[in-house]
């Protein structure tokens, strides 16, 4: 049996709710702020790993020794006095595992390369901690390959939680690695290599001083951040404008205009759930918004097509009637679309953490608010826009846009 609601009486208490909900939510900009990601502030990324290191070099002469690390070779370039400067290539290729590589690097004079642990290990995989001097002395360079590692994130982010640093896995199993964002602050004195000093400190208190070699390092400068912001909003308007676009086309101004409407009220109430709850708005939390745009046209589309057939059928209807029959002929599919598209994003909120936790986050609110907007928020503008034309002074110049096929014509 069919549902026979009446949607229209809604339409105004609806309009009035999602008024004081953004109305809140533009009160929550001013008063809390919006916690942009590192993404879109200046600030600090690095990458570490948790692992001890495989092998360690140590050099006794006077000249300068200093490794080079390629994805095929480990190189030892020697120069200054006393010295042939000359370049010592070890290719990975002829020294396939750690201890080979030991071997071989221990025939450089004055260079002595120790074994610490995975000596059959796949040479191809060393790497070395970028934040550590690439020169030989007799303080141990240390060296270390991918190994398997029992540290989840939470530990990673346990460590590093007084820091109000943001933590991302990065890989699986014996690649796995660690992407750690830290803010800086325009309006504290502290600088990025203070940042970098204090995160490596903490991880190295948890899991030991040899056993956090940092791979990369990046600095987000203030340019490249505001940037990347601006071209995030160019890229939300040239969205917005594509779709109103095709709206246009494909049906009257006034549909394509309820349905753009729809689109500003879901990505207004999200920020208004991102504001007050400060959820962290990154690249991530743009990509949900994108992919609510996506969803939200696609219901309102749904019941665009099904009142653009019912103005066909019931011609004689008024069309505050037309719009009620076709919400109540689309209801089941929405609830049921949005239901079952919520079973997977719910499960992504509950089962995960860090960026892919905020984006189901997202992503449920923006569910939630596309399925409402497309019933009652572009429905309503549209129904009050064609009671217009047919009590106003349009009644008598512009006409509903109707599309007639070919068979229909004839």
């Amino acid at each position: 049996m069919k549902s026979n609601f009446k949607f229209n009486k809604a339409f105004l208490p609806c309009a009035i709710l999602s008024l004081v909900i953004i109305l809140a939510g533009i009160a929550g900009i001013f008063v809390r702020g919006i916690n942009f990601s590192i993404d879109f502030v200046p600030g600090l990324v690095q990458e570490v790993r948790i692992a001890p290191a495989s092998m360690e070099l140590t050099y006794s002469g006077s000249a300068t020794v200093n490794v080079e690390l390629d994805s095929t070779s480990l190189s030892l370039v020697i120069s200054g006095a006393g010295a042939d400067n000359e370049t010592k290539k070890f290719t990975f290729g002829q020294n396939p595992t750690v201890e080979l590589m030991a071997s071989a690097l221990s025939t450089v004079p004055g260079v002595s390369a120790k074994v610490l642990n995975s000596g059959s290990a796949d040479s191809y995989g060393i790497f070395v901690n970028s934040m550590v001097t690439s020169r030989l002395s007799s303080v141990p360079y240390k060296l270390y390959v991918p190994s398997e590692s029992t540290t989840s994130i939470d530990d990673v982010r346990a460590a590093v939680e007084s820091l109000g640093v943001s933590v991302k896995e990065l890989g699986t199993d014996v690649n796995k690695s660690f992407q750690v964002r830290a803010k800086l602050d325009k309006n504290s004195e502290e600088t990025s290599q203070d940042i970098q000093e204090k995160i490596v400190k903490a991880l190295q208190t948890k899991f030991g001083s040899d056993n956090v070699p940092v791979i990369r390092q990046d600095f987000v400068g203030a340019n490249w951040s505001s940037s990347l912001l601006w071209r995030s909003i160019l890229l939300s308007i040239l969205t917005i404008f594509l779709i109103w676009l095709y709206a246009t086309i494909r049906f009257h101004w006034d549909f394509a205009l309820g349905a753009i409407i729809a689109l500003l009220h879901d990505f207004l109430i999200m920020f208004t759930f991102i504001a007050w709850f400060q959820i962290e708005f990154s690249t991530t939390t743009l990509a949900a918004i994108l992919t609510i745009f996506g969803y939200s046209i696609n219901a309102t589309v749904v019941i665009l097509d099904r009142m653009r057939e019912n103005i066909k059928l019931m011609q004689a209807k008024n069309f505050t009637e037309i719009v009620n029959k076709s919400l109540n002929d689309t209801l089941t599919r929405s609830i049921i679309t949005t239901v079952t598209t919520m079973f997977a994003s719910i499960s992504l909120w509950v089962f995960t953490s860090g960026d892919i936790e905020t984006f189901a986050i997202v992503l449920t609110i923006g569910l939630v608010s596309g399925c409402y907007s497309s019933i009652f928020i572009s429905s309503g503008f549209i129904n009050s826009v064609r009671r217009n034309w047919q009590s106003g002074e349009w009644a008598n110049h512009i006409k509903p846009h109707t599309t007639k096929s070919k068979f229909e014509k004839e």
